[in-house]
């Protein structure tokens, strides 16, 4: 061991891919992006503009939501393998009928997008897996 002191910025990473189950759907996988909160930050102040309060005669943030659930979608959803069309009908309100229902969605930013603007259980579950540090640290 050297007697250098080692620095905790030389040891964090901005980021960190997993491939991990979605739950109660047999082979379907998402690849998730952990974002350290500095990343999450600047993600959130790109979707942030400042508008000047007339009544309060103070600055006010306001968030633009849709641009940050696409910014957010792009941050952290990279990449999903086995999203059947059978499990769509799960998720949200789909019409398959045209489609073999083992057949798979292909994964898109818009398609990431939509699924998370319209299926709270997909959603929830990106977020909250998202947001413990556990699920992206050692093997999993």
């Amino acid at each position: 061991m050297s007697d250098t002191p080692i620095s905790l910025a030389s040891l964090m990473t901005p980021s960190k891919t997993v491939t991990l189950d979605f739950p109660g759907y047999a082979g379907m996988t998402v690849d998730l992006c952990y974002l350290a909160r500095e990343e999450l930050m600047k993600l959130r102040k790109k979707c942030v503009t400042t508008k000047f309060d007339k009544k309060t005669r103070q600055p006010e943030e306001i968030l633009d939501e849709d641009r940050f659930l696409t910014e957010y979608c792009k941050g952290v959803i990279k990449n999903w393998s086995n999203l059947k069309y059978r499990y769509l009908e799960e998720l949200l309100l789909v019409d398959i009928t045209e489609l073999d229902p083992d057949d798979e969605l292909p994964f898109t930013q818009e398609n990431a997008e939509l699924l998370m603007k319209n299926s709270t259980d997909f959603d929830s579950w990106v977020t909250e897996t998202v947001s413990e540090l556990e699920n992206f640290t050692g093997d999993k």
